[in-house]
């Protein structure tokens, strides 16, 4: 880490109140735990979603259920906020975001009434996790991609619904901070994975969902595993972890204010060598099945590292193969856990 870079402990105190929204799913639960970890002791975690049905909920951290489509439960979520981490939006895997684009667009509305309350409520610093789903899907139609390098989000063609709804998310967060002065930071994330997050129900990413496969296979005796395409289609995976660091250094970096930069690994694999990892993990050897009528989204996308290792003098490390190891030992107690009829992580 470069020694000018900051974190949430060098800028604020640690009863200074954060808000994290969409704090009841994946990396919005991780990153309150993250920072009640780090000692802070002013959180408060906003979803939609029952209290009951969140993915993590830390003892300690303020948790509210609130619809931030409306601005009036945006206006309530920052009251007092120091910082702002908006991750709140409907989404899920490409079998989702392919085939529920006017709910992924609808989070529009999300980032922008907490934009307006989070200036009205004179936050401090706002940040909005965008997407790789941003990027020109022209530069994505083969599976020997070019790392998309943050510039390649323009001339606009971002994917349907999800995409169209980030892009346009991050020209409201850097307008904020040319007109009205808010300070804005944006990630664009290139596929989060890790323990805690959504892996069955149809939302689940690529590596969560084979990782379950790869394990009801196990159970079940039917040593096959149904793959989305070819399975030549490649992308990068970044783990939870670092994908935590990274919001902290971003948010807190004078270099990035309303600066869209990646926030993903750049080891680029295709689906079938993910398959292979999760088998190897699995200690199995299945048949393969390709369904090739499947959502697929892009044939490639990886994540171009050079501008985040320039101002940061980071990026993320996590090998794909130990970060899919812990993803699948925690599947693997879960999908016990619910085969055993106990309640499990968004059951």
């Amino acid at each position: 880490m470069f020694s000018g870079n900051k974190t949430i402990e060098d800028v604020l105190q640690k009863d200074d109140q954060i808000v994290i929204t969409g704090a009841g799913g994946f990396i919005g639960g991780s990153l309150a735990r993250y920072f009640h970890e780090k000692g802070f002791t002013r959180i408060r975690a906003v979803d939609k979603k029952p209290l009951p049905e969140w993915y993590q909920r830390t003892p300690g951290v303020e948790s509210l259920c609130l619809d931030l489509s409306e601005a009036d439960a945006c206006r309530r979520a920052v009251e007092g906020a120091a910082e702002v981490y908006n991750l709140a939006a409907d989404m899920g895997g490409m079998g989702f975001i392919e085939t529920h684009r006017v709910e992924c667009l609808r989070s529009i509305l999300i980032n922008t009434h907490m934009l307006e309350a989070a200036y009205r409520a004179g936050v401090q610093r706002y940040f909005f996790s965008s997407s790789a789903c941003a990027y020109n899907t022209l530069l994505q139609q083969d599976p020997n991609v070019t790392a998309l390098k943050e510039a390649d989000a323009y001339p606009a063609m971002a994917e349907r619904g999800y995409g169209w709804e980030k892009l346009m998310s991050e020209m409201f967060c850097q307008e904020y901070t040319a007109e009205r002065g808010l300070e804005t930071h944006i990630a664009r994330f290139h596929n989060i994975y890790g323990p805690n997050g959504t892996w069955f129900g149809g939302r689940e990413k690529a590596p969560a969902a084979i990782c379950r496969k790869v394990i009801e296979a196990k159970d079940s005796g039917q040593l096959e595993i149904e793959i989305w395409g070819t399975g030549e289609q490649t992308r990068s995976f970044c783990y939870i972890d670092d994908c935590l660091l990274g919001i902290d250094m971003i948010m807190h970096c004078d270099a990035l204010v309303a600066t869209p930069i990646n926030l993903g690994s750049s080891e680029l694999v295709s689906i079938n060598t993910l398959v292979g990892l999760a088998e190897e993990i699995g200690g199995v050897k299945l048949a393969r099945r390709h369904k090739l009528d499947a959502p697929l989204g892009v044939a490639g996308r990886n994540s171009d590292n050079t501008f985040i290792q320039a101002v940061l003098g980071w990026q993320p490390r996590t090998p794909l193969r130990s970060g899919l190891e812990k993803t699948y030992r925690w599947i693997e107690t879960q999908y016990a856990l619910k085969k055993a009829g106990k309640q499990v992580v968004h059951d």
